[in-house]
């Protein structure tokens, strides 16, 4: 597993050890490997949007295709009780930052 020590911009030393690699899905349940929670768990989220943070068009794309694979696994393990889609939306696609560009005003 591949520790990374986090530094908080300015303020005191509080850097911790984080897994990298630890949070990452389960399938075909698409739950967290190293927490029970619902993959992406808030861990995967964080390490997510920091490995995306100068890209989040990137990050939208990637967590629309897991939800596309996650609403197949889990469709296909059990299509009487699998989460509904806006469940789903809200598991994959609610969280990401988006970032809409600066448009400069024309100068009247």
């Amino acid at each position: 597993m591949t520790e990374q020590a986090i530094q908080p911009a300015g303020g005191p030393d509080l850097t911790y050890p984080v897994p990298l690699e630890a949070h990452r899905p389960r399938r075909p349940m698409w739950s967290c490997r190293a927490c029970p929670q619902p993959w992406p768990c808030a861990s995967a989220r964080l390490h997510l949007k920091a490995r995306y943070d100068s890209d989040p068009v990137g990050l939208s794309i990637r967590m629309a295709s897991e939800m596309a694979e996650a609403m197949k696994d889990l469709y296909r393990l059990n299509p009487d009780d699998a989460p509904g889609p806006r469940v789903m939306f809200d598991r994959f696609l609610v969280w990401p930052p988006f970032k809409r560009p600066v448009i400069p005003t024309p100068d009247l």
